[in-house]
């Protein structure tokens, strides 16, 4: 497959399209999204191998939302059945995929305890007597810490982005499908870095009601769970963009019918 090289304002654009793919069923773009927290919820109770077992089988679930996009692009009703069904389309690639990512979180993480020192900043923030200087230092050492791991998540980032996808719309073997992934997402920095920055500064907009106190808490709590499932269609309509060839909208209107 050939990767597109796509404009910088398309990272804004998938955002901007991903709410309207979002509007054509919002009611059950909600529901699902409230089912996949249950069940990430549900993982996260059960001691040690539930979140483990949630990263490995993450890419088939994720996988199911794009073939609800996708059915929801062609005119078709969305359902629940969608959120499950990366579990009939290509079930063993996906978990291959997961398991590259469960194992690459684990060495993100293992990196930023070992570059952090054992995560000495919970020790000094318990510690009354600490003084200003010993805070200080181990709030630079969690820092470098932070900014190792994150340079070594974001290419595990790249690897995984489209994968899932490339698996289930393309039949790629997972190997592939991360490979191209990678090379797509290196090729196209400069839309995913407006796409980066532009899902943040919405982030920050929907967060300022939490000033407000509890309500306002609860309001922000709802947008951003609300925001999750429009991140999803534009991560669908990032893969188009930068893998299928689309057809160009009529003069002024939108690819998606509101």
């Amino acid at each position: 497959m050939e990767v597109q090289l796509v404009a910088a304002g398309k990272g804004w654009q998938w955002i901007v399209d991903g709410y309207a793919l979002f509007r054509r069923s919002p009611a059950m773009w909600l529901a699902l999204t409230v089912l996949l927290g249950v069940i990430w919820l549900g993982t996260m109770i059960i001691p040690v191998f539930g979140p483990l077992l949630f990263n490995l089988f993450s890419p088939a679930l994720f996988a199911g939302l794009m073939i609800g996009c996708r059915a929801v692009e062609n005119g078709e009703k969305l359902e629940i059945r969608h959120l499950f069904a990366g579990f009939k389309e290509r079930i063993a690639p996906l978990v291959t995929v997961g398991g590259v990512h469960l194992i690459g979180t684990i060495i993100v993480v293992g990196t930023v305890l070992i570059a952090g020192g054992g995560s000495k900043l919970p020790a000094v923030l318990s510690n009354p007597g600490a003084d200003v200087e010993t805070l200080r230092a181990a709030l630079r050492s969690m820092a470098f810490a932070l900014a190792v791991g994150a340079a070594i998540y974001l290419p595990l980032i790249m690897l995984i982005w489209f994968a899932p996808l490339l698996v289930v719309f393309d039949n790629l073997t997972p190997v592939a499908a991360m490979k191209l992934s990678f090379t797509a997402c290196l090729k196209n920095t400069l839309p995913f870095t407006v796409y980066g920055l532009a899902i943040m500064g919405l982030w920050f907009v929907l967060s300022l009601p939490a000033v407000m106190g509890p309500a306002g808490a609860l309001l922000v709590i709802a947008l951003l769970v609300a925001s999750i499932p429009v991140l999803v269609c534009s991560i669908y309509l990032s893969y188009k963009d930068v893998f299928v060839a689309r057809s160009a909208p009529a003069a002024g209107g939108n690819p998606f019918p509101r």
